[in-house]
């Protein structure tokens, strides 16, 4: 078992560490740490996960030396989602997911950073068939994964800017469907083409418009993190929310979290009552509740 993990001074606090090692990685000072070593091999891959998702590679053990056979990304959350891992700096470390369809065809939500190995052991599992980016500051590597794996980009009007050769354009704020059991539901606010994406009623990839945190033990919005308007997004979480049905929360940013849909269903009234609330406030990643 390898000793000697820690986290260098690249780390920019943005919290995938923690959600994959939450008992070894914790927030210290603004940043992650390690707060203690592992006890066994069970523990160890756990600081393995964080270290190949860590956007930076600050996390490392003693050699200082990643090696692929430690790799265990994509990690499968359940039956139909997976963890892509290696998330990347021009992304702020944004997680990415791939769905599987019943067909045995992929769908990527967001995107890991971009590499030709991580494409082709994509393509591996199954073809990829679309790429939804779930608004502009994930957009950075959707065209060539979408180039790659001969897939669809998509993305909202309103981040077009984003990603200008887009093969689908979301448009306006009713829901649209992608394909059978995937829909597209228009959510402005986080940025000004915020989208989220759910899928068979089951999961819910919010991007970064609401995530689960862990410090309240609830789903919250980032309101110290709004791009273009939380008042948009109160109103578009109130135009939404009651047509969401999902179990797992599957954010860009922010903790995952899976509970029975009804439980889903009434913390997202909750949420939308606490976000008409709040009012514009200038941009802190410190307050971030993680």
């Amino acid at each position: 078992m390898t000793s000697g993990w820690s986290v260098d001074d690249r780390c920019t606090n943005c919290d995938v560490a923690r959600q994959l090692a939450p008992d070894l990685i914790r927030e210290v000072d603004g940043r992650s740490e390690i707060v203690r070593q592992p006890r066994d091999a069970a523990e160890e891959r756990l600081l393995y996960a964080a270290a190949f998702a860590c956007h930076t590679r600050s996390i490392r053990p003693a050699s200082a030396r990643l090696e692929a056979e430690h790799d265990p990304y994509p990690l499968a959350l359940d039956d139909a989602v997976l963890f892509c891992g290696h998330n990347s700096q021009r992304t702020a470390g944004a997680n990415a997911y791939l769905l599987r369809r019943p067909s045995g065809s992929l769908m990527m939500v967001d995107t890991p950073r971009w590499s030709e190995a991580l494409a082709a052991q994509y393509e591996e599992i199954g073809p990829v068939t679309d790429v939804l980016l779930t608004h502009r500051d994930h957009a950075a590597h959707g065209r060539r994964y979408a180039d790659r794996l001969r897939a669809r980009l998509w993305i909202h009007e309103g981040d077009l800017d984003a990603a200008p050769d887009a093969d689908r354009v979301l448009r306006g704020t009713e829901p649209a469907e992608i394909t059978d059991g995937v829909l597209a539901h228009p959510l402005p606010g986080h940025t000004r083409g915020s989208v989220l994406y759910v899928a068979d009623e089951r999961y819910c990839f919010s991007g970064d418009s609401f995530y689960w945190s862990r410090t309240t033990g609830d789903i919250e919005v980032a309101d110290s993190v709004t791009w273009y308007s939380i008042e948009v997004l109160a109103a578009s979480l109130a135009r939404t929310a009651e047509r969401l049905r999902f179990e797992w929360l599957l954010p860009g940013h922010g903790d995952r979290r899976r509970l029975p849909a009804a439980e889903m269903a009434e913390r997202m009234r909750a949420l939308t009552a606490r976000t008409a609330t709040l009012r514009p406030r200038p941009v802190d990643f410190t307050e971030l509740r993680w």
